[in-house]
């Protein structure tokens, strides 16, 4: 399952490195070699507790294993271990890393920008909502019901009023209590949700804007785990027309380390306008005076960060250039194929229901029974039965309503399956997955 056929590329490469170095004095790390093999032998033993996130058979959660490119660019970096706060201590790194985020711009439709890598999602939305919260001190951040919770929680942590709003059947935002939430004039930000982790749901940006824009109000787009999918044409029209107004929000986040190809922790925000880099401004009187140059500790809340994430974000884009038309974009439209096909095979067995049509590449389903309480309870033994299977797969809780009419709502919220199809062998594998979701059904239902 693990790919080996790749390290000898690694040993090739780092001899090519380590030439660059060449003109210094020799030096050797002192290395107990047998007692890190036993720590190593004793480490593989332990991660063996784990489910199979690289293999197709695992869609579950939202893991999709790090393209090779992206592995050995990450360990080649760390024989140098590069910090990319600053020039001094990450100098080929951070430069590295403005080329990967200008490229993600440019995906965006950003003509200028001001971004940076983060640690992951939270850390990159929690910057774009200290930027807006710095420009409209104390007003109300805004985010639907289906939004990450994150969002909540940054905004406490900030300082900010936050409000959730209402979702349609689809789980969007609902443009018509936005607008009447708005015009109560006290709202600093709207974000936009690109990709809700739940349902793979896409906020209707186009129609947000406006409303946003007629009350001066900033918008924020989070699309930590939808963003790459503004490379995709094949998406319903509603999800396109958002898509296709990304170039337009104030500030934008996605995350590499989930359909990016990406080891954990990589995510990035990037703002349209560069002068928010002013509110960053800070003076350090001990560190930084090899380079005039602005170094990326002064437009990031984050100090030290991994220049090792930077330069494996810059190989993969030369591997697979996040460009419409391309590679890369393929796969994620496969991810996309996968999801419906798995949908018509699952309404097909006539075995489950298929609440809400997918919009990116999540697929939410439920056994089919009479009562919210019994498709619960039959989620949680299907879902059990499947990891026996060796298919792993994630449970989900929505409101009873969005399974309409045809459910007995004897429970406010309804547990219900739920598979992330990320990874590109999803779509050949449908057939065996399909055959053990049956095989799990039946053998609750027996």
């Amino acid at each position: 399952m693990l790919d080996r056929s790749t390290l000898p590329l690694l040993a090739e490469a780092l001899a090519r490195l380590d030439a660059g170095f060449s003109d210094l004095p020799p030096f050797a790390q002192q290395l107990d070699a047998a007692r890190v093999r036993e720590a190593l032998f004793a480490l593989a033993d332990r991660l063996r507790d784990n489910y199979p996130y690289p293999h197709p058979l695992y869609a579950g959660q939202m893991l999709k294993p790090p393209h090779p490119a992206a592995r050995l660019a990450y360990a080649l970096a760390m024989f140098l271990n590069p910090n990319n706060h600053a020039l001094d201590g990450g100098r080929a790194t951070s430069r590295l890393e403005r080329e990967a985020v200008a490229e993600l711009a440019a995906m965006v439709g950003f003509s200028t920008h001001l971004g940076h890598l983060t640690s992951g999602g939270t850390i990159a939305n929690l910057e774009a909502l200290w930027v807006a919260g710095r420009l409209a001190p104390g007003r109300v951040v805004l985010a639907s019901q289906m939004a990450h919770y994150t969002h909540e929680r940054i905004s406490s942590v900030l300082g900010l009023p936050f409000e959730s709003i209402a979702v349609d059947a689809l789980g969007r935002m609902d443009v018509r209590a936005l607008a009447a939430r708005v015009e109560r004039g006290d709202v600093g930000c709207v974000v936009a949700t690109l990709g809700t982790t739940s349902l793979g749901a896409v906020d209707p940006l186009h129609e947000m804007l406006p409303i946003a824009r007629a009350h001066g109000v900033r918008v924020h787009a989070d699309a930590a785990y939808g963003g790459y999918f503004t490379l995709v044409d094949e998406l319903a029209p509603e999800a396109r027309a958002a898509f296709a107004k990304t170039q337009e929000v104030d500030s934008f986040v996605v995350d590499p380390h989930k359909h990016g190809l990406q080891p954990y922790g990589c995510g990035c925000v990037v703002f349209r306008d560069p002068s928010v880099g002013r509110l960053y401004r800070h003076e350090s009187p001990y560190t930084y005076f090899t380079s005039d140059e602005l170094h990326l500790g002064e437009i990031s809340l984050e100090c030290s960060r991994p220049g090792a994430a930077a330069a494996a974000l810059w190989a993969t884009h030369r591997v697979l250039p996040p460009v419409r038309g391309g590679e890369f974009a393929g796969s994620l439209a496969s991810s996309r194929r996968a999801a419906l096909a798995l949908v018509e095979r699952l309404r097909r067995s006539g075995d489950f229901l298929v609440p809400i049509e997918p919009e990116l590449d999540i697929v939410v389903y439920a056994p089919r029974a009479s009562s919210a309480r019994a498709i619960s309870a039959l989620s949680r033994r299907v879902f059990d039965e499947a990891a026996r299977r060796d298919l792993h797969l994630a449970l989900v809780t929505l409101p009873t309503a969005m399974l309409g009419a045809g459910v007995e709502a004897d429970a406010e919220t309804t547990t219900c399956l739920r598979s992330c199809l990320m990874k590109p062998e999803h779509e050949a594998y449908l057939d065996e997955i399909t055959a053990r979701l049956v095989a799990a059904i039946a053998a609750t239902r027996g």
